[in-house]
């Protein structure tokens, strides 16, 4: 399922647009903060969905009938570009688990293709549990799609969510095809993905906004 958080007004726009506009974007704390709150406000939209006990708690004048999370999830993210998002979803659930996933496009030298290379993945169990992944820019989703796919090794989750500020409708379909249970979070859509798989109007790399270039080898 595809929630699509821009179809409805909220601040997030003004986060969004700041992270497309060239002449904001050069700032990279500035970047990597809109990446951190994005992914705190769409990970208390996916809390919203999550499954809660009750809980007594006592106050200094009596007792308190609340609601707490049921079960604690697993947070990861694919690194590099996805950090400053995972940290935002981290801030929501400060009490999860973390995975990590080193993936990177390998382009060919003499045309468009590229493969995945996954060199990289660390992950407590997962079986039963709820997967929050981080994954800024979705754009061909062959990405996300094999860090799932080597996740599911570690067990398999009971749900699985990911958080996105920007996917292209592509990706989305290729996502949801490869997975269909998956739950997509993302704040906006863009319709365009050229040939080498970058989501046009988009926003660039995400990674390099954040941490600056690369070599590529």
């Amino acid at each position: 399922m595809i929630h699509h958080i821009a179809k409805t007004n909220s601040l997030i726009s003004d986060y969004i647009n700041e992270l497309r506009d060239v002449h904001v974007q050069h700032d990279r704390m500035r970047f990597r903060k809109n990446m951190h709150r994005i992914g705190s406000l769409l990970a208390y939209e996916l809390s919203k969905e999550l499954d809660y006990l009750p809980k007594e708690v006592s106050t200094p004048l009596g007792m308190y009938s609340g609601q707490s999370l049921a079960k604690q999830p697993v947070v990861g993210t694919i690194l590099r570009a996805g950090v400053p998002l995972f940290e935002g979803i981290l801030d929501v659930f400060d009490k999860a688990d973390c995975c990590f996933v080193a993936a990177y496009r390998k382009h060919a030298k003499h045309d468009d293709s590229f493969t995945i290379n996954q060199e990289y993945v660390t992950c407590p169990e997962l079986e039963g549990r709820t997967l929050i992944l981080a994954d800024p820019m979705l754009a061909t989703g062959a990405s996300l799609i094999e860090a799932i796919r080597e996740l599911m090794e570690f067990g398999k989750p009971e749900s699985i969510h990911v958080i996105c500020a920007i996917a292209s409708v592509v990706g989305l379909e290729m996502v949801e095809k490869a997975l269909p249970n998956i739950n997509i979070w993302v704040a906006d859509v863009d319709e365009e993905l050229t040939a080498k798989g970058y989501i046009v109007p988009g926003l660039g790399d995400a990674g390099d906004l954040s941490y600056g270039s690369k070599m590529q080898f």
